[in-house]
């Protein structure tokens, strides 16, 4: 049994239909790794050109924060995204799915998504809090 597989479990109910592209839950035992709301702007704070450039940019930007906790995709057990237009979410799947595997293979935390009215930068389409569990102490 590998380290990844010793400290996060996928929870499935029984006969619950299988999630595609996200866990219905997860179990972990570790140190927390907690970002804020990180949008798809780069180190200058220009934001990406687009719904999905954001979504890609933003996902790096996780991905980044968590190398800095010595975390990896692996270790994600929950996202929580914010979008300003479910239209372009919906509208961009395929495309979102893609930069997502580009970014974290095919590791699905617990997800929730929700339409806001706005975000605290205004050029920003797309927030995404992320929850993190390491193996061992901090």
């Amino acid at each position: 049994m590998n380290d990844h597989a010793l400290h996060r479990r996928e929870l499935q109910p029984p006969g619950w239909p299988q999630p595609r592209g996200y866990a219905n839950g997860i179990m972990a035992s570790g140190s927390l790794v907690v970002t804020g709301g990180v949008v798809g702007w780069d180190e200058a704070g220009v934001f990406a050109e687009g719904f999905v450039p954001q979504v890609r940019q933003a996902l790096l930007n996780i991905r980044a924060i968590l190398a800095e906790a010595g975390a990896g995709a692996e270790h994600l057990v929950r996202l929580t995204w914010y979008v300003t237009d479910m239209a372009a979410y919906r509208g961009s799947l395929r495309e979102i799915g893609a930069a997502y595997r580009e970014v974290f293979g095919r590791n699905f935390p617990a997800m929730a998504l929700m339409q806001v009215v706005s975000l605290v930068e205004p050029a920003a389409m797309v927030e995404i809090e992320a929850t993190a569990v390491v193996p061992g102490t901090p």
